[in-house]
């Protein structure tokens, strides 16, 4: 087991510079990496999480590696984001101090073109890039791509994610097939599997920890309540760690605005980070996070990507991500360095089957919490105001010169009347706030009462009816393709579904009830028109499409097309003309009723 930088073999100046920066021993993905890179010419697969070392890795060989004579980039290094990319070139810059006629480039996006162009021209042996940037300075051909030897894949799965798939392919076609390729990632998904088949040769695979394994110095904790009372749950979480300093990530951007807006109104130290935000303004934003001016940081997971941040002390996943992996790199965010952190996810009742998913996938286990009661978290801010007191710094001459009038205003004071006061001082806020306040808790384990949905809908839903159901093979799954479609928006939490003969019950997280009225204005079905309403009535048809008599026959506002399946699998159906879940009429079928439009 190599044990020191000096036994991997780097070159002298790149010691130098590290043991100033404070590096003693190699982390165990540079353990791994550094001689495979200096000691052959193999392609790797890297899989490691976030914040283990990963740039050092790859960093310290191939700077060891660069000729600094030649003026020509000999190495390309893509990242997915202008943040990642910068602070990429930053410590290679730190690194390569030493090495003189050492240059390195960062080109992305939002910056001015020419300026990266002219940096070129002047020389550079390294670029860190993102794919976009890198992709237009190669079809304008203002890169020399000659002498490139490597090629790095950093956060790969991140830029698969980012729809950067088509850009990778054009540079990876571009640059000397003789050149070596590096591919780092969290999480190894099929579409990494294709490159690497597609792109690379004689690979070595190298895994830290576990395959699509999280952090293993992160704690994971799940709360479950009701989906109303999921902002309730964030700021009780806030309140029982005063210290806390992390991210909280929302699945869209108008929900990272509106719980951001709410926290701050509420008094904490937050603010949003989503893709509304102009480049100077999401650097604001940051640098201010950075410095920890901002505890809670609010973000998308596409507008969090490239923040680099060591010290995080807790992750907040308010919605659980659409997609398993994406929970590795939240959770990964915390944890980094060697330190310890939480990932914590706020869960309403229908969301335990994707814990289990995700557990599968991590390979850890989630710890069920409790979402904290008012007086565990008046208790805790006081024993943190005590502990501040304790080891505040005291400057004995500046605050000398005071001290005797303070002496004479608090000497009527007895030693625990001064103790309550100066407590009371800082704590009555939270006392007023959480003296009368509700457990709010929800067992992991519950469900609805039986009969439900018919009967009612859990707490923090509303229950609807749409004018669909058994004979028009009306199903679940096409349920939620139809909400997912009309809405645009996947972050919808749909309960359960009771699929009636001729319509269905569901359930819908209050909040978004106009959300969904306003989605299915106007639309139809093969010629007839859909409704969905608030349901108030539990048996027999839907309140606004009772019987309606047309002569000898009878209609809820529309047939299905003579012959039809009543199954789901029978052919597609198409509404608004527009979208469809599940194709078109079977040629020769028509409509009963062919003049009838509701």
């Amino acid at each position: 087991m190599i044990e020191t930088f000096e036994e991997i073999g780097i070159r002298s100046e790149l010691l130098k510079a590290i043991t100033e920066l404070g590096y003693e021993k190699p982390m165990p993905v540079q353990q791994q990496v550094i001689p495979v890179i200096l000691q052959s010419n193999r392609d790797i697969i890297a899989l490691a999480q976030t914040g283990t070392g990963k740039t050092a890795a790859f960093g310290l060989p191939l700077i060891s590696n660069i000729d600094e004579k030649n003026k020509n980039p000999q190495v390309i290094i893509l990242c997915p984001t202008r943040e990642l990319c910068l602070q990429i070139a930053n410590d290679l810059n730190n690194y390569g101090k030493y090495i003189i006629g050492l240059e390195i480039v960062a080109v992305y996006g939002g910056a001015s073109i020419e300026t990266q162009i002219k940096q070129l021209k002047q020389g550079a042996q390294v670029i860190a890039a993102t794919p976009g940037r890198m992709n237009d300075l190669i079809r304008r051909k203002k890169v020399n791509l000659n002498d490139i030897h490597t090629v790095v894949l950093d956060e790969a799965d991140e830029m698969l994610n980012m729809g950067f798939q088509e850009e990778l392919n054009t540079i990876l076609e571009m640059v000397p097939s003789t050149r070596r390729t590096l591919l780092f990632s969290a999480t190894m998904p099929r579409e990494i599997a294709n490159i690497a088949a597609k792109y690379m040769k004689e690979t070595q695979e190298i895994t830290v920890g576990t395959k699509n394994a999280g952090a293993e110095n992160v704690k994971h904790h799940y709360y479950v309540v009701h989906a109303s009372d999921r902002y309730m749950a964030l700021k009780r979480i806030a309140d029982f760690f005063p210290d806390i300093y992390g991210i909280i990530f929302c699945r869209t951007r108008q929900e990272t605005k509106d719980v951001a807006e709410k926290l701050m109104k509420d008094g904490y130290s937050a603010d949003a980070l989503h893709g509304d935000l102009s480049q100077q303004q999401r650097d604001y934003v940051m640098q201010r996070f950075r410095l920890k001016n901002i505890q809670m940081l609010v973000a998308t997971d596409v507008a969090a990507r490239g923040l680099d941040v060591d010290d995080l002390t807790h992750v907040i996943n308010y919605n659980l991500p659409d997609d398993v992996e994406i929970y590795t790199h939240r959770s990964g965010r915390t944890g980094r360095a060697g330190k310890s952190g939480i990932s914590i996810s706020i869960c309403h009742t229908k969301e335990k089957f994707r814990l289990a998913q995700i557990e599968k996938m991590i390979k850890q286990k989630f710890e069920h919490k409790l979402v904290p009661s008012g007086k565990e978290i008046c208790e805790k801010q006081m024993l943190c105001l005590i502990d501040r007191m304790e080891t505040v710094e005291v400057n004995e001459s500046q605050i000398a010169e005071f001290l005797p009038v303070v002496y004479k205003k608090l000497e009527v004071l007895t030693r625990e009347e001064l103790i309550k006061k100066f407590v009371s001082t800082e704590f009555n806020r939270f006392l007023e706030y959480y003296k009368n306040a509700t457990d709010i808790n929800v067992s992991a384990n519950s469900e609805r009462r039986e009969g439900s949905p018919r009967n009612q809908a859990a707490q923090g839903f509303t229950l609807l009816r749409i004018n669909l159901g058994k004979m028009d093979g009306f199903n679940p799954r096409e349920l939620i393709g139809m909400i997912n479609d009309q809405t645009r928006d996947r972050s919808i939490v749909i309960g359960k579904a009771d699929i009636q003969k001729s319509f269905t019950l569901f359930e819908i997280e209050s909040s978004q009830v106009d959300t969904i009225f306003k989605a299915f204005k106007g639309i139809e079905l093969n010629g007839r028109r859909v409704f969905v309403e608030r349901s108030r009535e539990y048996g027999g048809e839907p309140r606004e499409f009772k019987r309606r008599e047309y002569g000898s026959e009878r209609s809820y506002g529309g047939d299905r097309p003579s012959g039809a399946s009543r199954s789901s699998s029978g052919g597609d159906r198409s509404y608004s003309g527009k979208r469809s879940f599940g194709g078109d009429r079977p040629s020769g079928d028509k409509p009963r009723r062919r003049d009838r439009k509701y």
